[in-house]
């Protein structure tokens, strides 16, 4: 029996697989329950193999872990829950051995706690394909990598995809942070929530994460679902959000990446 938990793995790969197959350098397959997919970006939780049935295919997910350590350097395994003794022996196979947590929260649209105010000024507007750099720029700060770190992963034609939106937070015409909502029938899912380090402490990630609450509601979505940091993770509950399972990302060590 599909699970809420189900439904949004589901909804996370497709999200991933969108992504991948429109950022410029992407890659993306799948074999038997297992999916791959690569960004470039330098950052290992964005090039990665995973199954988030509740089976993993563990021959599958060696195959394509063989094919992606080809590809890129920094990159992880994601699964569902605690890693199986077998999960945790191919991984380290393959040179990852460090484990976090991944929380999936979840909130229904119907419970979700909106505030009213202003964000004074600061204005939250959507961005299409034509201002990527500018979108990639508040990324990067926001998330305090090296310049280079996202590489093309917002560029191409990501930010007009169906189904993708990209926000921009600014003030005084500077951007200060950023969001991504990916929508599916029913669901929507909240990326790329970012403030830049001067900005941060004034509620700025809540109404960046508002906007993309609002437009998921209005194309009919009824439960969003993020994976939270432990530092959003207080917000995300203040806005309804709850725990729905925890994932597993295994990478390398600093030293061995």
């Amino acid at each position: 029996m599909s699970t809420t938990a189900d439904r949004l793995a589901t909804a996370y790969s497709d999200a991933i697989e969108t992504l991948c197959r429109v950022t410029p350098k992407g890659w993306y397959a799948e074999r038997g329950t297992a999916r791959a997919s690569v960004t470039h970006a330098d950052v290992a939780s964005l090039n990665g193999v995973f199954d988030l049935t509740t089976d993993p295919d563990l021959g599958s997910l060696d195959e394509l872990a063989t094919e992606v350590r080809a590809q890129v350097p920094h990159w992880s395994i994601i699964v569902r829950g605690e890693p199986s003794t077998g999960i945790a022996d191919l991984a380290a196979r393959h040179g990852l051995t460090e484990r976090s947590a991944l929380p999936l929260l979840a909130c229904a649209t119907d419970d979700i706690v909106f505030r009213t105010g202003s964000t004074r000024r600061t204005l939250i507007r959507r961005v299409g394909a034509a201002e990527s750099d500018t979108y990639t720029d508040a990324f990067t700060e926001s998330f305090e990598v090296p310049d280079s770190a996202f590489g093309s992963l917002m560029g191409g034609a990501v930010l007009d995809t169906d189904g993708v939106t990209g926000y921009l937070a600014e003030e005084s015409g500077r951007p200060i942070g950023t969001a991504l909502g990916i929508s599916a029938p029913g669901v929507v899912g909240v990326f790329n929530i970012g403030v830049v380090p001067s900005a941060r402490g004034r509620g700025l990630g809540r109404a960046l994460t508002e906007a993309v609450l609002r437009d998921g509601v209005a194309a009919g979505a009824d439960v969003a679902y993020l994976h939270s940091t432990p530092m959003g993770r207080q917000l995300y509950e203040s806005m309804g959000f709850a725990l729905v399972e925890t994932w597993t990302l295994l990478t390398a060590r600093t030293s061995e990446a």
